[in-house]
């Protein structure tokens, strides 16, 4: 394996790196995900020109910031993922929106705003969240009930442009008034404040800057639209032809154990992307690195099969190591990377010679095995066919002290 880099001897995390560089106020911040990388990276990535018939890639799409960075940007860019609800953001923080569209989702909003803080007492429509008081109280379920059934009642006869940007408006209320906290890595529940403000209240005022943020950022021009594919990240090469990119700007999940469709929930419920958990662990179960629910058992029977190979030195040794301690944990890893060694091949033959390939990757420690992903995947890069592959410390993360972000770029050769 290639060297470590060395961390940045400040140790500091660096915000403008993180989801904290994607402003609220804009586009990028239309619906949070934690582990969300900044625009700002990106943009210092597509600050080496491109030619007028050149493309970039995203493999993994996320909340959809490189492919939103291209679009303003006037670049050529293609977006994949597995997950719909997170093609469905791609597409609707990517498009153009007129000013009439933009007039009816402000008129929409207020109509709806209305039904939000209405006191009728007739039954609303709510999700099969688990435990769904956990999340919400009954006064802001009520509310949201009737703002999401009157929502999905006028649908057939509204814009889509106003009805998508109404739904993001309403997935940042339903997060501003549910009893969640970000200040650790993933979601998790926060304690209740006995002096809270009512959860309706709250709502209200979310409701109000969402249509006022969203209406402001939906007016910034896409100079070239991106296309917006789902795709499994295996499975590249039945969706694009050979030497069709010059450039690749990602963000895989982490080998962290971390679940984007739990990170996702609350959102993918409401909006009937999901309608219980064993479809919410079938589609994590499909993900790269997906453990949740029922997902979690069918990584406990994994058994590397032909083409599962990760053609990384000492790799079944550091398996092996985390085996020791977590038989379950080390198939978990050991499927992680034969996915993304898979992903990897699939790759190289759709970078045109001379494409550069850039992936923002951070490791991982199971009990007391430090996982060098950076280099995991400088080796996987090399073995795909890649040359010239390198790591550079991005910034140091809020969790374990060994904990850092990676920049991993490699090219394709010019023959």
């Amino acid at each position: 394996m290639p060297p470590s880099p060395s961390p940045d001897p400040s140790g500091q995390r660096h915000d403008r790196l993180t989801f904290r560089g994607n402003l609220k106020g804009t586009r990028y911040g239309w619906l949070r995900l934690t582990p969300a990388y900044s625009v700002h990276l990106v943009e210092e990535l597509l600050a080496e020109p491109l030619g007028a018939n050149e493309r970039v890639l995203d493999p993994f799409c996320g909340t959809g910031t490189t492919a939103l960075a291209c679009g303003l940007r006037g670049v050529a860019a293609d977006t994949t993922d597995i997950n719909p609800f997170l093609i469905w953001l791609a597409k609707v923080k990517t498009r153009r929106y007129s000013a009439a569209e933009r007039t009816r989702f402000r008129e929409l909003g207020r109509e709806l705003a209305r039904t939000l803080v209405s006191r009728q007492k007739r039954a609303v429509w709510r999700p099969a969240i688990h435990q769904i008081e956990k999340w919400w109280d009954e006064d802001a379920l009520s509310a949201l009930g009737r703002v999401f059934g009157e929502l999905s009642r006028l649908e057939s006869s509204e814009s889509r442009a106003a009805v998508d940007l109404t739904k993001v408006a309403f997935c940042q209320t339903l997060i501003a008034c549910a009893n969640v906290s970000f200040g650790h890595q993933s979601m998790s529940f926060a304690a209740r404040k006995q002096h809270a403000p009512k959860s309706v209240e709250l709502a209200r005022a979310a409701w109000e800057h969402a249509l006022e943020s969203i209406a402001n950022s939906a007016a910034t021009h896409v100079a070239r639209l991106p296309r917006v594919k789902l795709v499994d990240a295996r499975s590249l090469g039945c969706a694009f032809e050979p030497k069709t990119f010059s450039r690749v700007i990602t963000s895989p999940p982490y080998p962290n154990r971390m679940s984007y469709v739990r990170e996702l929930r609350p959102y993918m419920y409401w909006l009937g992307y999901l309608s219980d958990g064993r479809a919410a662990g079938e589609l994590d179960w499909r993900a790269i690195g997906g453990t949740w629910g029922t997902a979690t058992s069918r990584v406990g029977r994994w058994e590397p099969a032909s083409g599962d190979d990760v053609p990384v030195r000492g790799f079944i040794e550091l398996v092996g190591r985390v085996a020791k301690r977590s038989p379950l944990l080390a198939r978990y890893l050991h499927k992680y990377f034969a996915d993304m060694a898979r992903h990897c091949r699939e790759l190289y033959p759709l970078l045109a010679p001379r494409g550069k390939v850039h992936y923002i990757v951070g490791n991982s420690k199971f009990y007391d095995v430090l996982v060098p992903v950076e280099r995991v995947f400088a080796e996987l890069f090399e073995a795909a066919g890649f040359a010239n592959a390198r790591a550079t410390v991005i910034r140091k993360r809020s969790s374990k002290r060994e904990l850092f972000e990676y920049l991993v770029s490699a090219e394709k050769p010019a023959r």
